[in-house]
């Protein structure tokens, strides 16, 4: 191994010791098209948490602090918070609904990335994701960072998630996607369990790619922080009418781009976040504006990950 001019370690021929690829498919990437033509998969994906996340009341010894409506809990840590508790469920008894008859009305699949013990506690909302037909990606057994958990836990916790919500959908997951980052262990444990298809547990591309771990052939779907409603709890966008033009654009650039080179979007959404009706009003605006354009295939991330297995096999 020698030393890079910037003094980090390089392994020989090249090749650098950190294991990242900043290279991936460059000016080459695969020359393909999604069914029926399209050059752009578009996903919408509905993070369903609530119910999952830290709670005093599991245990945690603290109430949730992330995404919530106000930037800094005014609890104080280690005492329940029945503010952030609330808003949370929001999210559950009202948000979800919200955009569950959007989709269904419109006819448009969804992904749900599921916290299964979010599942586990609102057996109604599993039973409407079974029965729209919905693909599953599963998001932790709970909504806690994986990179927190040691390596038993986290086994537990990957195969626990899969079991769960087998159970209460009736169809296990074929994807995984951890909250917010993966641990250096959580791939190869994905593979060791053997059950799921793909993660997207990377922000990296714009088309999913194969990757080698110990061997074994595995399956990457980039995911987006970026077409994410978590925008409005950043701060980054308030206005509906903002995010609208966001996602618009950001369409469009894609779809132009998907003429000669395949693209996917992902759009992520939080049913506490966007099913209140003055952001759900931007969605709509951005659903009407897809629906009319062509070349574009409105697709669960099952589908992506099925159809890319047999168009671009490794």
């Amino acid at each position: 191994m020698t030393d890079g001019a910037d003094g980090s370690a390089r392994s020989g021929a090249g090749g650098w010791s950190d294991g990242r690829d900043l290279v991936g498919y460059g000016p080459n990437p695969p020359d393909l098209r999604w069914p029926g033509g399209a050059g752009l998969a578009l996903n919408f994906v509905l993070n369903v948490e609530e119910g999952a996340e830290y709670s005093v009341g599991l245990g945690d010894g603290r109430s949730e602090k992330a995404l919530l409506e106000v930037r800094a809990s005014r609890v104080p840590q280690g005492d329940r918070d029945l503010a952030s508790e609330s808003m949370y469920e929001y999210g559950q008894r009202v948000g979800f609904w919200r955009l569950h008859d959007l989709f269904r009305d419109r006819g448009l699949p969804l992904t749900i990335f599921a916290s299964a013990m979010a599942l586990e506690r609102t057996p109604t909302v599993a039973e409407a994701i079974r029965d729209a037909g919905w693909d599953v990606c599963a998001h932790g057994w709970r909504w806690v960072e994986h990179y927190m958990l040691d390596e038993a836990t986290e086994r537990e916790h990957i195969a626990r998630a899969h079991a769960s919500i087998a159970r209460t959908v009736g169809r296990p997951p074929k994807g995984w996607y951890c909250r917010y980052a993966p641990s250096p262990r959580t791939r190869a444990l994905l593979v060791e369990h053997g059950g799921y298809l793909y993660d997207s547990d990377a922000y990296n591309d714009d088309l999913p790619y194969w990757t080698d771990v110990g061997g074994a052939r595995h399956l990457v779907i980039p995911y987006s922080m970026v077409t994410n409603d978590a925008k409005f709890a950043s701060g980054d966008v308030y206005a509906a009418a903002d995010y609208t033009a966001f996602l618009t654009d950001t369409f469009d650039v894609l779809l132009a781009e998907s003429a000669s080179k395949a693209r996917i979007m992902s759009v992520g959404l939080h049913s506490r976040v966007i099913g209140h009706p003055g952001r759900l009003a931007g969605l709509m605006r951005f659903l009407d504006h897809v629906q009319r354009a062509p070349g574009v295939w409105i697709c669960g991330r099952d589908s992506i990950a099925e159809h890319w297995q047999k168009a671009v096999p490794r």
